[in-house]
């Protein structure tokens, strides 16, 4: 894919996540796998005004394209793509719902078979560590070894996807799981779930959702 496309792509993924709800402002970021590195959004631009000259190419190895200041958040994107190398998109948000669940500090249970869509039987929460930092970094790493979808208490929630429009798409199903979890919460604790085992025969069920059938 041409490089100026994959940009636009990712422009187009940040108006749309705003539209959807699901962030505000230029406090999120997105990226995508390129090349030996990733193209990520540049730090507290306007997603209105970008164009795709303005999105940042880093290579493997951290180093950022001269006279461009990619996102304060770029080391949790490359560790996501070292992470997970059969992934090529992370969305990250500060959606409300999801947040909240991150600022208590809990994991998203399986209430609803819909968590499966993470690839695990739950969405974790990982510690809090100062935005932009290499132990964040560190810590989001391990989360998405864990799950396609994380959140980072205090702070927010990542999504990792094949491609922008699924790392989008899983990224908004996130914040619908996290609003119905606080939902349930104020009328239920513990929040009722679902077994180990019938998260097993979804999560088996899963690994061809939302495949294109020929």
């Amino acid at each position: 894919m041409y490089r100026e496309q994959l940009s636009q792509e990712i422009i187009d993924a940040c108006l749309e996540m705003n539209a959807l709800g699901i962030n505000h402002g230029s406090s999120g970021n997105v990226s995508a796998r390129y090349e030996n590195g990733m193209l990520i959004t540049p730090s507290g631009a306007a997603y209105s005004k970008l164009s795709p000259n303005d999105i940042v190419f880093i290579d493997e190895f951290g180093n950022a394209e001269a006279g461009k200041l990619p996102s304060s958040e770029w080391h949790f994107h490359l560790a996501c793509y070292q992470s997970r190398p059969e992934l090529n998109a992370v969305v990250h948000t500060h959606a409300v719902n999801a947040t909240a669940v991150a600022i208590l500090n809990r994991s998203i249970p399986p209430l609803h078979y819909m968590v499966a869509v993470s690839g695990s039987d739950h969405i974790p929460c990982i510690p809090y560590s100062t935005f932009g930092t290499p132990e964040l970094a560190r810590d989001v790493a391990e989360g998405m070894k864990q799950s396609k979808a994380i959140l980072m208490q205090h702070h927010g929630m990542i999504a990792m996807e094949a491609n922008l429009e699924k790392a989008l798409w899983l990224a908004n199903e996130v914040e619908v799981l996290a609003k119905m979890y606080l939902t349930v919460s104020t009328v239920q604790t513990p929040v009722p779930t679902l077994s180990k085992e019938e998260m097993d025969i979804v999560l088996a069920k899963f690994t061809t959702y939302g495949l294109k059938q020929d």
